[in-house]
């Protein structure tokens, strides 16, 4: 997985799984954001890119 790869899974697990109920397991979005942040990722690229997933 890359960077960018990561990224978009980060923003899709945020999106799925996080939110202010967070009614599943809030380590799914924790671990996605992670592995992102791991490769270089930032917290904006996270953001961004759920803003451009949400738009679709």
């Amino acid at each position: 997985m890359d960077r960018q790869q990561a990224t978009e899974a980060a923003a899709r697990a945020v999106i799925e799984h996080g939110g202010p109920e967070c009614r599943t397991d809030p380590h799914i979005a924790c671990d996605a954001m992670k592995t992102a942040l791991d490769l270089g990722a930032t917290h904006d690229d996270i953001e961004a890119e759920m803003k451009r997933q949400r738009a679709q």
